[in-house]
């Protein structure tokens, strides 16, 4: 694994912007936090380097003056839309964070449902969060938004939302996802604060797309195809360009509402303290880039990953042609094809030879380690013993997990539980292991390899289980899969 991006550098430049922002306004400032606080496994991927929880320790700094509202739109509610680097659904993430955040001292004053039409499951969700002792409100959907700005600045557009009630200077709002609202329920806060009277300003926290990168970058083509499924464009900025003839990258849903955050802030001011949408934002990660070509090849892999997992969701009806349509389109613009995966080939390669369901492995260090289907093993689960055999040079002919071991579990998954596929799953592998560990050396051995795995690159040709995934996950291992189901059964 190469690293490009230089994290401590990163924490103190973006702090330090951060921390100038807020001088900038009175005592009230809300601050919108683009992506993920923290778990941002994106930006690690694309930015190898950037650590995951950076965006949360730079608040931490921050927690005894600041409060954090939790924005979640009822349209994602009602789908069910699923976090896809954690697997659950936007709203039980919303239970989930607030829960991280208090565990770190963080005070997280609301939760904030937006686009808000009557759905039955808002309400649903309302009422948990009352019960939870959780302070609830409701941000509604606004005609023509974002281009009514009339409309919009209005008692029938803002001033028909429910007005949250902060108590500290800092108001950080985030959200399980993009597309969820913070923006809109920040302005709305604006229009609230002006007609009480208050003073309060607005500075976004937004990671990407990286606005000193090329447009066409890969790594804010890797943006775009994150959120492939909202059919985000990156785009120059033109009120930016217009004011200083300097070409900057922002993306659509900015661009297209800041003639409202402009309107707002000449109602609340008179004057607008942001000429660009780019001058919103404080984003340095530009300028912690120290290898681009790293972050261009990561970014690329993170492309294709995007579109395997586009084209598994369609398998399953859970994404549009479109969706797909659209990082084919930022493949060919990045230049790449699936090919560009390396594990890619080696899995189709081994699935020829075998004729069954393979899988291919590529370690930190570049190794790639392949597998199939057995009578007793899935592929995902025999790569993995393939994989910490070979990091803890363990003979590839020994059997870490004997038959004898192997067959009164089948026997238990197909006789008393029913099951139809008789393999085990890496779960089931891992428990096995687990057992044999206390009395076995190289069950020992082999389980000490699993940290060594994290950042791996795993491809499979058929699609995984949902236990293998959620394995694979918890491993910090990056996969992808063919979009293939008829065989499933195999895993």
């Amino acid at each position: 694994m190469k690293y490009g991006f230089d994290n401590e550098k990163y924490l103190k430049i973006q702090s330090e912007h951060i921390k100038d922002r807020i001088s900038k306004f009175g005592n009230k400032l809300y601050l919108e936090f683009g992506g993920k606080l923290f778990d941002d496994c994106h930006a690690s991927r694309v930015l190898p380097g950037f650590q995951p929880d950076s965006k949360l320790r730079m608040l931490m700094q921050l927690a005894d003056y600041a409060e954090i509202v939790i924005v979640v739109s009822a349209v994602d509610i009602e789908k069910n839309k699923i976090r896809g680097d954690l697997g659950i659904t936007y709203d039980m993430d919303v239970l989930r964070l607030k829960v991280e955040f208090s565990n770190r001292g963080l005070m997280v004053g609301c939760v904030v449902i937006t686009n808000y039409q009557g759905q039955t499951s808002a309400d649903i969700f309302r009422q948990k969060l009352e019960k939870m002792d959780i302070k609830t409100y409701l941000h509604y959907t606004i005609e023509g938004y974002p281009s009514n700005i009339a409309l919009i600045d209005s008692e029938a557009g803002y001033g028909k939302n429910d007005y949250i009630e902060t108590t500290r200077p800092l108001v950080v709002v985030t959200a399980p996802g993009s597309g969820s609202g913070k923006m809109a329920a920040c302005l709305s806060q604006l229009y609230h604060d002006n007609k009480k009277g208050i003073k309060a300003g607005y500075a976004k926290f937004e990671t990407f797309p990286i606005w000193n990168l090329p447009l066409k970058h890969p790594v804010n083509l890797a943006y775009e195809a994150a959120t492939a499924d909202l059919n985000d464009v990156n785009m120059i900025d033109p009120f930016h360009l217009e004011t200083y003839g300097k070409t900057t990258v922002n993306y659509n849903r900015d661009v297209e509402i800041f003639p409202v955050l402009n309107a707002i802030f000449e109602g609340i001011y008179g004057y607008n303290p942001y000429k660009s949408p780019t001058d919103m934002g404080v984003n340095m990660a530009g300028y912690c880039i120290f290898d681009d070509e790293a972050c261009c090849e990561a970014s690329r892999q993170e492309i294709i990953r995007r579109y395997y997992n586009a084209l598994g969701r369609l398998a399953e009806n859970n994404a549009t042609d479109s969706e797909v349509y659209k990082l084919e389109l930022l493949m060919n613009q990045a230049k790449i094809t699936t090919d560009n995966r390396r594990v890619t080939i080696k899995a189709k390669e081994r699935a020829l030879q075998t004729g069954l369901p393979a899988a291919a492995i590529e370690l930190q260090d570049g190794t790639i380690i392949t597998s199939k289907t057995s009578d007793l093993l899935g592929a995902c689960a025999a790569l993995l013993l393939n994989a910490v055999k070979h990091l803890g040079n363990i003979n590839h002919d020994v059997l870490l997990i004997p038959s004898s071991i192997i067959e009164p579990i089948q026997e238990m998954k197909v006789k008393y539980l029913k099951g139809k596929n008789p393999r085990l799953h890496t779960d089931e592998v891992l428990v096995a292991l687990a057992m044999l560990s206390k009395n076995d050396q190289n069950a020992k051995i082999a389980i000490e390899q699993l940290p060594k795995l994290q950042g791996a690159q795993v491809h499979t040709t058929v699609m995984l289980s949902e236990v293998d995934r959620k394995i694979l996950k918890k491993l910090c291992i990056d996969f992808t899969s063919e979009p293939v189901k008829k065989e499933a059964k195999s895993f």
